[in-house]
């Protein structure tokens, strides 16, 4: 019993220090963030990393969510003779919580992982200590370009997957429940809120900012050489997508208030 009580002390200590050393790393970043000189070279270096080269994932996964989301919901629909109200049903799905979330689990696996494997190699064969002996700062130059640019870049690939979802209900919509593209489109604008779009977006600002710290901490706290550099890349993964969907249900009980 005793050792029952000391393993879930360890673990509730362990889980703090990592809360902790989380939180000192944000704001760290968001300290050298706002100072002076901006690297914007290296922030849109990693926009392109992080949002141009995962659009393609990001894209095909949002179309044929739309096209599946849509094909259930008509016929689900169909039953109490509702087939019309496809698009508004796909629409507010993608646009408050699918698209948000997928997008940002999407990006969980792709760059979270490809943070933690980058900074953790460099961590690992000692490449930080050395950008500390050049005088440079680990957090500004490796930390706060990765952070701003995940913050950035998630709400417009958000935006893009929730037009393509859109799209992929519309196609399915059409061509398999002869609704017209003009019916479709208008009860969407008729029922969607400017509310709906700004909640489903606001919330990838909270995913990309969990995303860029917990991959960038794992990386920086990586040891064990190769093998703690695939450690970190998989708990990268499993700590944001629990994360985000964590945090996906307190936002949306948030902005339902508002």
């Amino acid at each position: 019993m005793k050792g029952l009580v000391y393993l879930i002390q360890q673990r509730i200590r362990s889980d703090l220090m990592y809360v902790g050393g989380a939180a000192k790393l944000l704001l760290e970043a968001i300290y050298y963030g706002i100072r002076p000189p901006y690297q914007l070279g290296l922030i849109l270096q990693e926009i392109e990393n992080i949002g141009i080269n995962s659009m393609t994932v990001v894209n095909v996964i949002a179309l044929f969510t739309g096209m599946v989301l849509a094909l259930q919901t008509a016929t689900a629909l169909s039953r109490f003779g509702a087939k019309g109200f496809i698009g508004v049903v796909v629409a507010l799905s993608l646009v408050r919580e699918i698209g948000p979330v997928f997008t940002g689990l999407m990006v969980a696996g792709r760059v979270g992982s490809g943070i933690a494997a980058e900074i953790g190699s460099m961590k690992v064969t000692e490449q930080i200590d050395a950008i500390r002996v050049m005088g440079a700062n680990p957090v500004k130059r490796l930390v706060v370009p990765k952070l701003i640019a995940t913050i950035v870049a998630l709400p417009l690939l958000t935006i893009v997957a929730d037009i393509l979802g859109i799209i992929g209900g519309l196609l399915i919509s059409v061509m398999e429940f002869q609704i017209t593209s003009y019916y479709y489109f208008t009860t969407i604008l008729e029922k969607m809120s400017v509310q709906d779009v700004a909640s489903g977006i606001g919330k990838t600002f909270f995913f990309g900012l969990i995303i860029a710290i917990i991959g960038c901490y794992q990386g920086m706290t990586t040891t064990g050489g190769t093998v703690g550099v695939g450690r970190s890349t998989t708990t990268t993964v499993v700590v944001s997508s629990i994360l985000i969907l964590v945090t996906d249900f307190f936002l949306t009980k948030i902005f339902l208030l508002l």
